[in-house]
């Protein structure tokens, strides 16, 4: 069935627009009349299929305007529209109805039209890739053949809402340090080219002998005054140096390794993706996704090769007939107390309850380390830069201080 967009007017000739689905344009016409507004403007809205035939993919358009949260709310409504009996049609059609916002209403839309003209629900999904991830549209399609779609829809939106909180408490985090670093190079930048060469002039005119801080401070500003853009230059010039090594295999593999080992980070870093691994596992294994099937999503979520080998090598050893937790054991990027408690759940077949328990317990950890980091990281800025403000008023009164000694 086409979908419409409409411009309509209602009883106190405001403009209201809206998405409606009808058999045809007279039929949409219909359908708008009968809801107490006046049609002003109808068009068909473009199926995905022909828009990704011309190379413009629709779902790139929702995507810069439906966020993460959003998706999330609408799963949960569909699961509970599909729990209290609604079939999915039906459910669709009031997830519409729900949806203020009108490029997800869209989506849904389309959704609801593909399920109409007989495709499977993960057949929908599967036509916006870059709204629903492979790990949403597998589980999908698990709870479809296991016939307990509304139960997956809860678990993704339980999994999604987690995974946005915990970026959220990374993001919240970090985001004081950030400000307060940059303010703090901007202050300095301006006190060196702009403020500190107005008083060192003082000093540079004069015949004496200037202290060892003062003659660093003003070599330190002249050569920011003068080469600030080579500076810039620089600095844009190492991180684009970066970014191509990193796309290089061997850079990767290092890239990736340093961000595992690094001091404080690396073992926050390891505790995350734990966390990551933990939960997006389960969460398939509870849907019914099989054990290497789920391995073969899980891995996608990870932009880490040194952990996606491991993951690699523990679906060969599955394959093989092997333990998942004989690989991972072997490997420092995964912690002890996560092996042992898939060791646990593959010996007593709750292996799902057991990777919920132990990223329930990463995500607590990340949660209070990243307090504590960020209670570090607080102090040690204000501490770099009093220390720097003081270097910069020593170098300046110092002179002072024995001018004045001079002329008593």
């Amino acid at each position: 069935m086409p979908v419409y967009e409409y411009t309509a007017l209602d009883d106190s000739g405001k403009k209201r627009k809206g998405i409606i689905d009808a058999d045809s344009l007279a039929a949409a016409r219909q359908k708008i009349r009968h809801a107490g507004k006046y049609p002003v403007d109808i068009r068909e809205s473009t199926p995905v299929s022909k828009k990704e035939k011309e190379g413009k993919t629709s779902s790139f358009t929702f995507r810069q305007r439906i966020s993460r949260q959003e998706i999330h709310v609408a799963t949960r409504q569909l699961a509970t529209l599909l729990n209290a009996g609604i079939p999915l049609i039906q459910a669709l059609n009031g997830l519409i109805e729900q949806t203020s916002n009108q490029a997800l209403k869209k989506v849904v839309a389309q959704l609801k039209d593909s399920v109409n003209e007989g495709n499977s629900f993960t057949a929908a999904l599967a036509g916006h890739p870059r709204l629903f991830s492979r790990i949403y549209i597998n589980m999908v399609k698990a709870g479809e053949a296991s016939g307990s779609l509304d139960v997956v829809l809860e678990q993704l939106a339980d999994f999604g809402e987690n995974q946005q909180i915990m970026r959220s408490q990374i993001s919240a985090a970090l985001i004081y340090p950030i400000i307060l670093s940059l303010v703090g190079i901007v202050i300095l930048t301006l006190l060196l080219i702009i403020v500190v060469p107005n008083i060192t002039k003082v000093f540079e005119n004069s015949q004496q002998a200037l202290p060892l801080p003062t003659i660093i401070l003003i070599n330190i500003s002249d050569f920011l005054s003068s080469y600030w853009w080579l500076i810039a230059i620089g600095l844009v010039g190492i991180i684009i140096a970066i970014r191509q090594i990193i796309r290089r295999p061997k850079g990767k593999i290092v890239w990736d390794r340093l961000k595992l080992t690094l001091p404080l980070l690396g073992d926050l870093n390891i505790k995350i993706a734990a966390a990551r691994f933990g939960s997006s596992l389960g969460s398939l294994l509870q849907s019914g996704v099989p054990l290497v099937a789920s391995l073969g999503i899980v891995k996608n979520m990870f932009n880490n090769v040194l952990i996606t080998d491991v993951i690699d090598d523990a679906t060969e050893e599955l394959e093989k007939g092997g333990n998942l937790s004989k690989i991972l054991r072997g490997s420092r990027w995964f912690l002890p107390m996560m092996v042992q408690m898939i060791a646990v759940g593959e010996q007593t077949g709750t292996l799902e309850k057991m990777l919920k328990k132990v990223a329930e317990s990463y995500e607590k950890e990340v949660e209070t380390k990243m307090k504590a980091l960020t209670s570090l990281i607080e102090p040690f800025m204000i501490l770099l830069m009093g220390v720097t403000m003081l270097f910069i008023v020593l170098s300046i009164l110092l002179p002072i201080f024995e001018m004045n000694q001079l002329i008593r």
